[in-house]
């Protein structure tokens, strides 16, 4: 199937997937305060709502201490396709986070952080907290999943994918390690990760990031005279 066809669909789908990126955006995901708790639940039943359309096998795997089937932490979405019998890629993890920072201070933004805004004064963006951190760039893997399923009939176009949308990624990710120790057998079968969690060189300079290294936290404590 030829990719022209998949591009092709999501031109004639674009209003259509930008009113789903504005609705993802309504849903106030702050990870960072109890007082979003729901709102954050929410924003990942809706991401595993969007996978499950495009035919994953889809679950909320709860993060932290649970009790009463609840987690301590914030959910993380995960997703399965198996692939096509005649894949001979690579199993993709696809990994991207639904939680968004904090939108203080208010009195800085020019319009509701949690009411998305579309500019057209000369280049057409949307202005929302999460709108590029990062549930714009998953975005767009939600609706290449959509348009693929769609076009070929195929879910995931007959790749092999495991699909992991942390909701702790700007609280320090607190949760993940254990799960990523906890879902080893599953997590271990994919060869390769893909992150949209990056930058562009310019609005109109799109850029491939094919390595990234983390961050080095370091802690410099000085003794001096007074």
């Amino acid at each position: 199937m030829s990719v022209d066809a998949v591009l092709s669909a999501l031109a004639r789908e674009e209003p259509q997937s930008i009113a789903r990126l504005v609705e993802w955006l309504r849903i106030p995901s702050v990870s960072t305060d109890p007082a979003y708790r729901d709102q954050v639940r929410r924003a990942a039943q809706w991401c595993a709502d969007q996978l499950k359309a495009s035919g994953l096998t889809v679950s909320l795997k709860e993060t932290g201490n649970v009790t009463g089937g609840v987690g301590s932490g914030h959910p993380i979405v995960l997703g399965h396709c198996p692939g096509s019998p005649d894949y001979r890629g690579p199993h993709v993890l696809f990994y991207g986070h639904y939680d968004v920072q904090p939108p203080d201070p208010l009195e800085l933004w020019e319009s509701p952080p949690f009411e998305p805004l579309i500019h057209k004064d000369g280049r057409e963006r949307i202005v929302a907290r999460g709108a590029v951190d990062d549930k714009g760039q998953v975005m767009m893997f939600l609706e290449a999943l959509r348009a693929w399923k769609a076009v070929t009939g195929r879910v995931g176009g007959g790749a092999k994918f495991t699909v992991m949308i942390e909701g702790e990624e700007e609280s320090s990710s607190v949760n993940l390690k254990r799960f990523i120790q906890d879902n080893k057998p599953t997590l271990g079968e994919c060869g390769v990760c893909v992150i949209s969690d990056t930058g562009m060189l310019s609005p109109t300079q799109p850029a491939i990031t094919y390595g990234v290294r983390g961050l080095a936290y370091t802690e410099v404590t000085l003794h001096a005279a007074n």
